[in-house]
C-alpha cells in the first residue's frame, strides 16, 4: 500500500517534469549546433528555432586568449542550454548569449569601458560638434532651488513646515477668489 502511494507520487512528479520540459522545448531557445569560424573569428550557434547567431570570440568571457584549435573544440551541452570548451574549462549559457550577455557583470562592464575608449572619425566629429556648442550641459544640483510648489512640499514631507505651507497656499487661494 505504501509503495503504491510512493510510486503514484513519483509518477506524478515525472509527468509534471515532462510537461515542464515540453513547455520549455516549445518556448526556450537552445543550441543544436556550435562551431568556430576562423575566417571571421566568431563562435556561431544554431538554435532550435533555426536562427544562427555569431559572436566575436574576443568578447566572450574566457575565450580572449584561446588558440584557434581550442576555439574549434566548442561543444553544445546535452540540454542545448550551454556551450563548453573542455581544454579551456569555459562554459557559457546559450540564453545569456542570445540576450547579449557575454560573461559576468564585471566582464560586461569591462567590455563597455573598452568600447567607450574606441576612436572613430564619427566619434571625433561628434565630440568637436558638441564642443563647439559649449560642451556638455551642466548637471543640475540636487540641492538647487526648485520653483515647483509640489516639489517643495515633497522636500518638506514629514515636517511641521508642510502644514504652514498648506495653510499659506489655502490662504492665497481664498484671497484670489
Amino acid at each position: 500500500m505504501m509503495n503504491d502511494h510512493v510510486n503514484d507520487k513519483l509518477q506524478a512528479e515525472i509527468d509534471r517534469a515532462r510537461k515542464v520540459g515540453a513547455a520549455l522545448d516549445a518556448t526556450e531557445a537552445r543550441a543544436v549546433k556550435a562551431w568556430y569560424a576562423a575566417d571571421t573569428e566568431r563562435i556561431f550557434i544554431e538554435l532550435n528555432t533555426e536562427v544562427v547567431m555569431g559572436f566575436p570570440y574576443q568578447q566572450l568571457q574566457g575565450l580572449r586568449n584561446a588558440t584557434h584549435r581550442q576555439l574549434a573544440e566548442v561543444e553544445v551541452t546535452p540540454s542545448g542550454y550551454g556551450l563548453h570548451w573542455e581544454s579551456l574549462d569555459v562554459d557559457l549559457g546559450v540564453p545569456q548569449l542570445v540576450a547579449g550577455l557575454f560573461g559576468t557583470k564585471a566582464w560586461m562592464a569591462e567590455l563597455g569601458r573598452q568600447g567607450g575608449k574606441s576612436k572613430s572619425v564619427a566619434k571625433a566629429k561628434s565630440s568637436r560638434n558638441n564642443g563647439s556648442l559649449g560642451g556638455r550641459p551642466p548637471k543640475k544640483s540636487p540641492l538647487a532651488p526648485k520653483n515647483d510648489a509640489l516639489t517643495d512640499l515633497r522636500g518638506l514631507a514629514g515636517t511641521e513646515k508642510v502644514a504652514n505651507v498648506r495653510q499659506s497656499n489655502q490662504a492665497s487661494q481664498e484671497i484670489k477668489k
